[in-house]
């Protein structure tokens, strides 16, 4: 799939979020990388070899004081290992909500035993 293709789906998935969670993703930039570097895998714990489809870089909005940071956070969406993983369009553009839902998760302070309670894992 093109990248530009892939863009669409991503900013697609950002619009299924429910208005509520629209309102609080000022200050947050979704970039879209073709792999995870070795450092990307270190960040969350994950060996070489190990699969990462998305990244949130930031401080968690529970985690914040009253000032807004100065650079925005970040969710990064790893187009290969998505399209590694699934098997026609269909299953990419699923994977990709979920991937988005998962990152902008991490941004609203759900971390990942939590994620994995709700289904998320």
């Amino acid at each position: 799939m093109d990248r530009k293709r892939f863009a669409r789906l991503v900013a697609e998935a950002l619009t299924t979020l429910p208005p509520l969670f629209q309102e609080k993703l000022n200050n947050l930039e979704v970039v879209i990388e073709a792999w995870p570097r070795k450092e990307d895998l270190e960040e969350v714990g994950l060996d070489p070899g190990e699969t990462l489809l998305g990244l949130y870089r930031g401080v968690p909005l529970t985690e914040r004081g009253v000032e807004a940071p100065l650079m925005p956070d970040q969710i990064v969406i790893f187009q290969g290992p998505i399209e590694s993983c699934c098997m026609d369009d269909s299953e990419i553009r699923e994977e990709v909500r979920r991937t988005v839902v998962h990152e902008v998760a991490h941004h609203f302070g759900i971390g990942e035993e939590r994620l994995e309670e709700l289904g998320w894992d």
